[in-house]
């Protein structure tokens, strides 16, 4: 009996400790959402008011990082507000798919607010920094938000009409900031909407819009608001309009009040639910949690082990009755199932909602002139003569590319860096004056973005016109997919959709983020450069201010970029966003079938890739037969399919019905995230193979 007691023990400690160790594992952070802190803490100068927060590695629901609140693995909650950090918002906010509130503001953040948000936010409060630029467009997406506040910033153009799907915001302030234009029609549909604020603007037209709406606190003061004073408007309890044009207005008007912030030691701010903490110094972090739950599994396995022993000591039989199903506890693991799968379904919401088209932006003197005052530019300034020294003299040895404006040339400086110098040929273009490049070098080295290579100077002596843009060390995605070595090899399926939702991205951002907006106009595999880890950075963004000369155009750019051009270049010569959209879908198949654009070396019927391609893209078993021999059957079939898809979307004929960046980033982004949360098999329904190379994981890692 003495033996079979110990035996019980050792099995019930060893089974607690096995529990203890599981979900402890399944403790750790979400990968993605440790990412996209990593990227926000950096853009924010990796701030000592972020206490715990790293820049790389960490477990932030583990470790109570500063203003962080999880639910399980995932973070669902972030405030640092007021705690005087600067900085930029990052690029990777839309990767925390499980984010409810997020709060940053009263602090010193500048740049515009990220063009991709977390989809699934229901309070969002940017407000009181020093954010520029327009509303994004992802903000059309988030259709769970209840509360939205980015006052007290400097943001300007219109509105837009992007609040159409937002059945749930009660509150939205857009006060104390340069918007202009009418109020958007899609304020109409805001049927829960109670409290707006947009005093302070330069707001126009009538407030018509408004009328239907459920409010009870309406401020519109200091605007350019015309027309009449809906009568239901009248009649709102809080009701503020002074510093409009009105023709009628109210007996009483109001005098403006000021919207005070909520103190972070008072009442809950508006837009959190009261289940949840918005600050982790006031609140249990996920560490806290994570240890009051062990503990309690660890003492009821004390408490079990010795119920049991007392029964066999006593020789008593007990029928013991299971609890029910409601009250067992949840483990680990079904949360992060769950997590996962709202993840997956966050990211299908957001691709089905389409970005409204880019607004193009005139630079004016308030006096009407025309003649424009150069913007700053933040590009360094070069002598001909350092750059003379780093290049040897501009030597045939160094030439590492050529393009339609001139030859690239490597350099290497005395301080150990490594340039790439553009030289223009100053016979391929039309500029009649210097200050027309220099406006050009001003706008391009105001170009932000991971995917794009950024300029780092320009040189403007003796005539000459040079731009000093960052090495990029893995040569350009032609080469890698075109040229007869070993090199397509390292291009796997995994690689190659990267580079897809990298250049995605970069396009997404010159059409959808920059004002005015920016159109590429010769999006190929050659201008895509890659790093050492097979990152991709476009490179030529802006390069089209430069006009080329008509001759120089027919005989070098049109024809080098051939195969990629859409079809309404090609007869119109209109070149729009959505020819860029058309490129990019070439590209796609370049990635997919390792073919060149134009190929004459091919069959007749094969030579030109869009027209051979187009009518296999659904054709499943045609699909499994386009694809490029290196991959070596290597690549998931479903993925495949998807991919093609998007393919087919940017290639079609009709520019109208090709989808906008955002949209094709969006679809990018799901097949990410399908391919990296389902568990595929080696084989599927396709009928055709998928194999996973040793040093390769099956998963997606973004």
């Amino acid at each position: 009996m003495a033996c079979r007691d110990r035996a019980l023990f050792l099995f019930l400690f060893l089974l607690v400790v096995w529990i203890l160790g599981f979900s402890s594992v399944h403790c750790a952070t979400d990968p993605s959402d440790v990412q996209a802190l990593q990227v926000l803490y950096t853009s924010l100068n990796s701030p000592s008011q972020l206490t715990n927060w790293k820049s790389g590695g960490g477990d932030p629901c583990g470790e109570s990082w500063k203003g962080v609140t999880c639910e399980g693995s995932a973070v669902v909650s972030i405030d640092i507000s007021e705690l005087g950090v600067s900085g930029t918002l990052g690029y990777l906010l839309s990767d925390l798919m499980s984010l409810r509130n997020l709060d940053v503001n009263g602090n010193n953040i500048h740049d515009i607010i990220p063009y991709q948000l977390p989809p699934n936010l229901t309070s969002l409060n940017l407000a009181r920094n020093n954010l520029s630029g327009n509303l994004p467009y992802s903000i059309s997406t988030m259709v769970s938000l209840s509360y939205m506040n980015v006052s007290h910033n400097s943001l300007s153009m219109s509105i837009g009409d992007i609040f159409g799907t937002h059945d749930s915001l009660s509150t939205l302030d857009l006060s104390h900031n340069n918007l202009t234009g009418d109020l958007p029609s899609s304020f109409s549909t805001l049927t829960k909407l109670s409290v707006l604020y947009v005093q302070n603007n330069q707001l126009t037209g009538s407030i018509d819009v408004l009328s239907g709406l459920p409010l009870t606190t309406l401020n519109v003061a200091n605007n350019h608001f015309n027309g009449s004073v809906p009568e239901k408007l009248s009649s709102i309890q809080t009701f503020i309009y002074d510093g409009n044009s009105f023709d009628n207005v109210p007996a009483s008007p109001q005098p403006e009040k000021s919207h005070k912030r909520r103190s972070r030691s008072g009442s809950k701010k508006p837009g959190v639910s009261s289940g949840e903490s918005s600050d982790t110094d006031t609140g249990l972090s996920g560490g806290a949690i994570a240890g009051i739950v062990f503990g309690c599994l660890f003492v009821a396995g004390i408490l079990a082990l010795v119920f049991i022993l007392f029964i066999q000591k006593n020789k008593r039989k007990v029928r013991v009755t299971r609890p029910s199903q409601g009250n067992l506890p949840l483990g680990g693991s079904i949360v992060t199932t769950e997590m996962q799968e709202q993840r997956l379904k966050s990211v299908a919401a957001v691709a089905d909602v389409k970005a409204p088209p880019p607004v193009m932006v005139d630079r004016v003197l308030k006096n009407g002139s025309v003649n424009r005052t150069r913007s700053p530019i933040t590009a360094s300034q070069y002598t001909v003569a350092s750059l003379q020294v780093a290049t040897n003299s501009f030597s045939q040895e160094n030439i590492i590319g050529e393009g339609s404006l001139g030859r690239v040339y490597r350099a290497e400086f005395s301080n150990g860096k490594t340039m790439a110098i553009k030289k223009i040929d100053n016979a391929a273009l039309s500029l009649q004056e210097e200050d027309n490049f220099l406006e050009a070098v001003s706008s391009m080295s105001r170009l932000r973005h991971p995917n794009i290579v950024p300029l780092a100077g320009y040189c403007t002596e003796h005539g000459q016109r040079l731009l000093v843009y960052e090495y990029i060390s893995n040569g350009n995605l032609d080469d890698m997919l075109h040229l007869n070595d070993d090199r397509s090899k390292s291009l796997t399926w995994n690689s190659r959709v990267r580079v897809a939702l990298g250049t995605a991205r970069a396009l997404e951002y010159l059409h959808e983020v920059c004002l005015p907006f920016v159109v590429h106009r010769n999006f190929k595999s050659a201008n895509i450069l890659l790093d050492e880890e097979l990152n991709p950075h476009l490179s030529d963004c802006g390069l089209a201010a430069l006009t080329p000369n008509t001759e120089r155009q027919v005989s070098t750019q049109v024809v080098g970029s051939f195969g990629y051009s859409a079809p309404e270049f090609a007869l119109s010569g209109v070149y729009t966003v959505k020819s860029d959209v058309y490129s990019f879908g070439v590209v796609m198949l370049e990635l997919l079938t390792g073919r060149k654009p134009l190929d004459s070396s091919r069959p007749r019927s094969e030579q030109s890739l869009v027209r051979w391609a187009t009518p296999q893209l659904h054709d499943i078993d045609a699909l499994s037969k386009m694809v490029d021999p290196a991959l070596n059957g290597m690549y998931p079939a479903k993925s495949l399919s998807r991919f093609a898809d998007i393919i087919a979307l940017c290639i079609q004929p009709e520019p109208e019905f090709r989808p906008p960046m955002s949209e094709v980033v969006q679809q990018l982004v799901r097949l990410v995230q399908r391919a990296s949360v389902i568990k595929r098999r080696s084989s599927d329904d396709a009928g055709f193979s998928y194999r996973t190379p040793e040093h390769e994981p099956s998963d997606f890692s973004f």
